[in-house]
Order: C-alpha cells, then sequence, then structure tokens
C-alpha cells in the first residue's frame, strides 16, 4: 500500500501515460486505410479500440471520478463492447482516425487535471488511485488486443522490436514437485487488483508436478509429427469437431513448406524457432497435447500455487521472484520484444521451487472454467467479470509478452474461449504426484 498522495499520483500519472505512448506507437505505425480495416472478423479495426479506450477513460475519470460533464455521450453505445460484437463494428458511424486521436487526447488532458484534483482516499472507487490503475490496464489489455490485430494484418511489416536475449544457460529439471498443502490464493490487498482476483482465500491441494518451463515448439513439433492432429482420442469431442471443421493440422501461422516447418510473425515469415514456446494453440490443442505426452494441464490453482507459494514461509508473493515490480531480468512483458524468449530463460524470475517464465512469454492456459472465488464481489462493474462467468471460457494465467507490468501480476486471471486461437498463448503441463512423493 502506497500512503503518500503525491506518490499514488505520480504511479497513476505514469501508468497512464505508458498505456497512451504504447497505444500512439500501434496506431501510427500504419497507414489510415490499415486503422479503419477489419482485418480479422475476430477483431475490432484498430480505430475501434482507439475511440473506445478513449470512451472508457471518459466515462470512468471524467464523469464516475471527476464529476465533469460528458464530452461526447452520443458515442457511448457506438463504443459499448457488450452492444455490439466485433464482426458488426466495422458498420458503425466510427470516428475517422484523426477525430478519434484528437478525442482520446482532449479526454486524456481532462483526466490528468482530475487526477491532481482527486483526492486518493475515502470512496472505493479511487482509494489508492483504483480507477486510475483500473482505466490504464484496461487501456493496455487493448494494446495487447490491438497487437493482435497487428498479427492478423496482412502486408510488411509495420513493428520491429529486438530478440529477447537468450538466458537458458544450464540444465533445467524437466519439472518440479510441488509439495501438498495449503496456500493462499488471490489478493485482499492489492491495490489495483480487479474484482475477480478477489478475495484472499485458502486453498488445500495435492501434491503434483508442474513443467519447469512452458512447451516448446520443439515438443510441440513432435506432437504434430507424430499426428496428433488426426488422432481423435487426443482430443475433448468438441476440440475434435474443431480441427475436422478447419482442416487444422499445426497451430496458427504455421505451414510446412520446402521440408520445414515456417510461422508469419508480424509480417514476416521465419522458420519455426525450436527453443521458443510454442504459440497461437487454443485451449482443445493444450489439452490434445497434454493427453498425447501422458499429462495433463494444470488447474487454475496448481498454477498460482507454483508461481506464487513460498515454502520457506508459507505465505503467497506478488509474483514468482517476490514482492518487487518487474524488471527487464525477470521477464519478458511489455512489448520489448514481438517473441518470447527461449524456454528456460530469465533464471531470475524463477518461483521459489524453480519454476520459470511464470510470468510473461505466453499466456498459459489452464484446465479449469472461468468461475469467482469464494465470498466474490462484483467491482465497480458486473460487465468485467461477472457475466463471464461459467463454462463457456477458459482461464489463461501468467501473461505474455504482449502484455505491460500494470497488467499482469501472480493474481491476475485472463481468460477466453477455449477454440480462441489467435491470442499469444501456450501452455506447461502438470501431472499427479504419486503417493510416496506427497
Amino acid at each position: 500500500m502506497i500512503h503518500d498522495p503525491e506518490t499514488l499520483r505520480d504511479r497513476a500519472a505514469s501508468a497512464l501515460l505508458a498505456a497512451r505512448a504504447r497505444t500512439h506507437t500501434l496506431t501510427t505505425c500504419v497507414d489510415e486505410p490499415d486503422l479503419t480495416a477489419q482485418h480479422s472478423p475476430l477483431m475490432s479495426p484498430l480505430v475501434w479500440d482507439l475511440a473506445h479506450i478513449g470512451n472508457q477513460e471518459e466515462q470512468w475519470l471524467m464523469r464516475a471520478v471527476g464529476g465533469l460533464e460528458a464530452l461526447r455521450p452520443e458515442i457511448d453505445s457506438v463504443y459499448d463492447a457488450f452492444e455490439h460484437p466485433r464482426a458488426e463494428r466495422p458498420s458503425l458511424p466510427l470516428l475517422p482516425p484523426a477525430e478519434a486521436h484528437s478525442y482520446v487526447a482532449e479526454v486524456r488532458g481532462r483526466v490528468l487535471d482530475v487526477l491532481e484534483k482527486t483526492p486518493l482516499r475515502g470512496d472505493r472507487l479511487v482509494e489508492q488511485a483504483f480507477a486510475f490503475g483500473m482505466v490504464a490496464q484496461h487501456e493496455q489489455q487493448h494494446d495487447e488486443t490491438m497487437l493482435i490485430t497487428h498479427q492478423l494484418r496482412r502486408g510488411p511489416a509495420a513493428l520491429t522490436a529486438p530478440p529477447p536475449p537468450d538466458t537458458s544457460g544450464g540444465v533445467v529439471e524437466a519439472e518440479v514437485l510441488v509439495p501438498a498443502g495449503h496456500f493462499t490464493m488471490g489478493t485482499s490487498s492489492e491495490p489495483w487488483a480487479l474484482d475477480n482476483e478477489r478475495p484472499a482465500h485458502h486453498r488445500l491441494l495435492p501434491a503434483f508436478h508442474i513443467d519447469t518451463v512452458p512447451v516448446s515448439n520443439a515438443a510441440y513439433l513432435r506432437f504434430v509429427e507424430d499426428g496428433g492432429y488426426r488422432e481423435p482420442r487426443w482430443w475433448a469431442p468438441e476440440g475434435w469437431r474443431m480441427v475436422c471443421e478447419n482442416n487444422l493440422k499445426a497451430p496458427l501461422f504455421w505451414r510446412h513448406e520446402g521440408g520445414e516447418w515456417l510461422t508469419r510473425r508480424f509480417g514476416v515469415t521465419e522458420p519455426v524457432a525450436p527453443e521458443e514456446p510454442v504459440l497461437h494453440v487454443s485451449w482443445y490443442e493444450a489439452d490434445a497435447y497434454a493427453r498425447w505426452a501422458g499429462r495433463r494441464l494444470p488447474s487454475e490453482a496448481e498454477w498460482e500455487k507454483a508461481a506464487r507459494w513460498d515454502p520457506r514461509t508459507g505465505r503467497s508473493r506478488r509474483y514468482p521472484w517476490g514482492n518487487d515490480d518487474p524488471r527487464p531480468e525477470h521477464a519478458n512483458l511489455g512489448q520489448r520484444h514481438l517473441r518470447p524468449a527461449p524456454v528456460g530463460s530469465y533464471p531470475e524470475g524463477r518461483s521459489p521451487l524453480g519454476v520459470r517464465q511464470l510470468i510473461g512469454d505466453v499466456w498459459e492456459w489452464t484446465s479449469g472454467d472461468f468461475l469467482p472465488y469464494p465470498g466474490f464481489q462484483a467491482f465497480p462493474y458486473p460487465e468485467y467479470s461477472e457475466v463471464f462467468f461459467g463454462g463457456a471460457y477458459k482461464v489463461l494465467r501468467g501473461g505474455s509478452f504482449a502484455v505491460d507490468p500494470v497488467a499482469c501480476r501472480g493474481t491476475f486471471r485472463n481468460w477466453d474461449h477455449p477454440v480462441r486461437r489467435q491470442i499469444f498463448a501456450g501452455f506447461r503441463t502438470a501431472r499427479d504426484a504419486g503417493p510416496e512423493e506427497a
């Protein structure tokens, strides 16, 4: 907890400005036709995301926190994500790119004034600058969404970044034993944690093994070349139907040509890197690989215990490496690189049990449905989490190279339909421990 109001203001302002700088990069690196085009029916036009970011900021920070008069109330319904599915958004009366940029800049100027004048205490919405942190996280989440759109976009590369460092030297054990026992899951004290991460509660788990690193392209390729996409016995019924209806043979963006596997990454075609975590696989593909390998996906609770539980203290950390905010040596975050680092990288970011790359690189599918924790309370609105609870969505944990640290922590929960492949998702596997190991 931060108790000094000026420190809180600085933190909130920095988070908002960092998100806006990234939004600017993602929406100025292509021409207007690419901003207004729909590059996939699964995604919005980039210009919709841009103005939606500003509209959410206007509604929550200008109006709800600042009490200011609405700037553009007539566009609220246009940028309501629940009112208009993504496939329909190109037909809406969207703000053109120049007007959208002007709109979000005007909103931001007024919001920074609100931040200067708002006492960051008392009301739950502003306590610890929560609303400002929520909006910064929202913008960074849409920045990741826009980066996915850039990956789906056809044409020459518009974004560049250096490759991540390969710090994977040394022998890494294949798996780690997580002993049986209680641990604290979720949080009641993280100031900017969202409602689905709350409240903290105790969980009792039996002993289990979990992969030390995410499943690599090389490992997944063995599944592909062993006929994994031709064998219905590895697949859940809905997953097998997805494979058959779409003639799937490998992860999204992979193709076999000239005797080698290639992939397309942000406009560049290159060989599949065997040492990187597999990317762009659906939950069904992750589940099928795990069955083929004689293993399973970890539950959400297992993933979080492996990431946060410290056997020395019995407490749960904010991050695998401790309670300090992420630094570049801990994890591949924030779009510093446009690809995952080789498996086994970032040893300084490992958990107390020695599990690596739990934060950053790739979102990791878990076995569980997206459900509320015991004692869940929707805040500040039901549409953030509550309307998604149930069996239609699977949980992903850990964050990808496209996630900013403000929207990524040991308790952060992401969710999506199990068929989704365009997201920056991979996985690791687990297995039950034997009786003698418990």
